[in-house]
């Protein structure tokens, strides 16, 4: 029987992509839209593992995840695994960097962004509750001014373009 794997974010999201190193074999993906959440399907036994983000290298600790944790003092840590996070600038097909006015994505994110903010000042960050949520919504409204930081495979996912790779303030990240 396949497990269960519960993470914080929509389908394209980086905890997802984790699962990918932390788990082998198929599992069943139970997304979730809060770390809360992520954590009480475990608890709760409607997911068999939970996978969420604690620390980031240049965002600093992931204060919802730990917060999420200690209100569910019975789970235990299992695994670990170091993701490379590189943020690419997902858009429509056509659309290029100069069009971009609103970058969506979830606050770690733009936090670890902040030189690309710095360099394109006419693109405002808009905080959303996940960067694959952000690449949905930005695919669903289809306006060619506003874009998404994600991973670069929710680009497919969602229909839209890579228009700029390694956004990421740091190769490491």
């Amino acid at each position: 029987m396949r497990p269960i794997v519960a993470f914080q974010g929509e389908s394209g999201a980086f905890s997802e992509k984790a699962i990918e190193y932390l788990v082998e074999g198929p599992v069943k993906l139970l997304s979730c839209n809060t770390f809360d959440a992520t954590t009480g399907a475990v608890v709760q036994g409607i997911a068999d593992l939970a996978v969420i983000p604690v620390e980031n290298l240049i965002a600093g600790p992931v204060h919802a995840a730990l917060d999420a944790l200690a209100a569910a003092p019975d789970l235990e840590q299992v695994g670990e695994h170091l993701l490379p996070v590189r943020h690419a600038l997902l858009g429509l097909e056509g659309a290029t960097i100069g069009d971009i006015r609103e970058a969506l994505s979830h606050e770690m994110a733009l936090k670890q962004c902040r030189r690309f903010f710095a360099e394109h000042p006419a693109i405002k960050a808009v905080e959303a509750h996940d960067t694959a949520g952000a690449a949905r919504l930005v695919g669903i409204r289809r306006d060619p001014s506003v874009a998404a930081i994600a991973g670069a495979w929710a680009a497919e996912r969602y229909g839209l373009v890579v228009i700029q790779d390694g956004l990421q303030d740091h190769s490491d990240n």
